[in-house]
């Protein structure tokens, strides 16, 4: 977000290259007060909701006006239930799952590149929703950083910085229109802290409570933390909305799931090296994790996420300009590869973590922007969030899901679909969305040689966005 940051994080990109795991407008209508929202969360974690809402044109009945309902400080409004939410039934018998495809974003906020902005509009022309997840801090200005007590940290630490008003008021803009595009608010945390040290590996479970009840704070409070109290708030209850997270480093999972339970997670998304199966649940919580997939030209697989192909490739983010051609079509290759073998195989969904950064010349997020292209209006792809894909595995009979878990990685029912899944018992289903068919991805030449590893770690948290 800040130049600073991105400098200090240049020094320390190559050693942790090579490490075991890898990170990851207004509102209309009539407003009423509320005091909801400075003490203990109102109402229920979101789950399943009705289908998207129509727009209005000329001789066509205009929907009513939402009603929104300040919460606390004015910061979050209740509006009602969120706009373009898919209706998810369970399968009937026999019947060959979606294959669905999350994408989803790290520290999440609006800075001078506007990638957050461009990859809504992205999502938006190809029928996707999208998860990003929120770093607490980008909604507190740096001359207020004592407000937040980090675990093991000194009171205002944080190793990503803090945000500027200019800043938190362009992400302020881009959160409640990716949730009035029907995307996910979730929550990277706040500080980004890493390694032995303190690292949120370290945390007990009681400090990830701490942790995540200081996130939703600085989403409920930023009003009376930075003073912009005539801009709109943000459309949606975040004690509501708030269902699950990605943990900085990907550390600390096991410590993070009893405390994600008892404040009202459904998923988490930290897990190190998933394969691309079926997902469980840990205790009752979604584990949706990064996954193994392919590096074209290797011998190895990393996690789906950019900067596990840059830590391969070059070890810096600023590596050698004539080897980045190569490096963005060997990262699009490997999504490519890796969509293949679930969409023809086990239908398994497919995870893909990001960062809204320019790295090695912005060829990482052209590989994204070219997946999402070439994937999200296939027939019979959901390109979702993650409480999305959480609505659907919960409306699904436990039965048809231990049976999608006995297929491994890229592998069709040996008797087809319908043999698999025939016992299941009867239940409706909401029909498919309409896709649009898109072009099949371009083959491109095989890309240059990689460092060689097994996966990589996340870059050095000061340069996260």
């Amino acid at each position: 977000m800040h130049s600073v940051r991105k400098t200090a994080a240049l020094a320390a990109v190559t050693a942790l290259a090579f490490a075991a795991v890898g990170c990851s407008g207004g509102s209309d209508g009539v407003e009423k007060n509320s005091d909801r929202g400075n003490g203990p969360r109102s109402g229920s974690r979101g789950g399943p909701q009705g289908g998207p809402q129509g727009g209005s044109a000329a001789g066509v009945k205009r929907p009513p006006a939402r009603v929104v309902t300040l919460i606390g400080d004015g910061s979050t409004a209740e509006t009602g239930e969120q706009p373009n939410q898919p209706k998810f039934e369970r399968l009937k018998p026999g019947e060959k799952p979606p294959q669905f495809v999350v994408f989803s974003w790290d520290g999440a906020g609006e800075d001078s590149q506007k990638l957050f902005s461009h990859f809504r509009a992205v999502a938006k022309e190809n029928n996707a929703a999208m998860t990003y997840f929120l770093s607490g801090v980008y909604l507190l200005p740096g001359d207020r950083k004592d407000v937040y007590d980090p675990p093991k940290h000194p009171r205002g630490a944080s190793d990503i910085g803090f945000t500027d008003r200019p800043e938190m008021t362009d992400t302020l803009e881009q959160l409640r229109l990716a949730w009035q595009d029907g995307s996910e608010i979730g929550t990277h945390f706040n500080g980004h802290f890493c390694g032995p040290n303190g690292g949120v590996g370290t945390w007990s479970s009681e400090e990830w409570k701490s942790e995540i009840e200081q996130a939703e704070g600085f989403v409920k409070n930023w009003k009376t933390n930075s003073g912009l109290t005539k801009l709109a708030p943000l459309p949606f209850d975040y004690g509501k909305e708030l269902v699950g997270g990605r943990a900085p480093c990907l550390e600390g999972q096991k410590n993070l799931i009893p405390a994600a339970k008892e404040m009202g997670f459904r998923y988490d998304a930290s897990s190190v090296g998933g394969r691309q199966v079926w997902p469980s649940q840990i205790d009752g919580v979604w584990d949706f994790p990064l996954q193994e997939i392919p590096v074209p030209g290797r011998a190895f697989e990393t996690l789906s996420m950019d900067y596990n192909f840059l830590a391969n490739q070059s070890g810096t983010t600023k590596g050698d300009p004539s080897m980045r051609e190569a490096w963005g079509r060997q990262m699009q290759d490997g999504l490519a590869a890796a969509f293949d073998r679930a969409y023809t195989g086990n239908r398994a969904p497919m995870f893909i973590g990001n960062h809204f950064e320019s790295w090695n010349g912005g060829v990482y997020m052209k590989a994204v922007e070219a997946t999402i292209g070439a994937v999200c209006r296939k027939e019979g792809v959901r390109c979702v969030s993650f409480k999305q894909m959480s609505d659907w595995m919960d409306a699904q009979d436990p039965a048809v899901l231990a049976k999608l878990r006995t297929l491994d990685v890229g592998q069709t029912p040996k008797e087809g679909w319908t043999a698999l899944l025939s016992t299941a018992p009867e239940g409706r289903r909401a029909a498919p969305p309409t896709f649009a068919p898109a072009p099949e991805p371009t083959s491109v030449p095989e890309s240059a040689s990689a460092p060689v590893s097994a996966s990589a770690s996340e870059l050095s948290p000061t340069s996260e966005r």
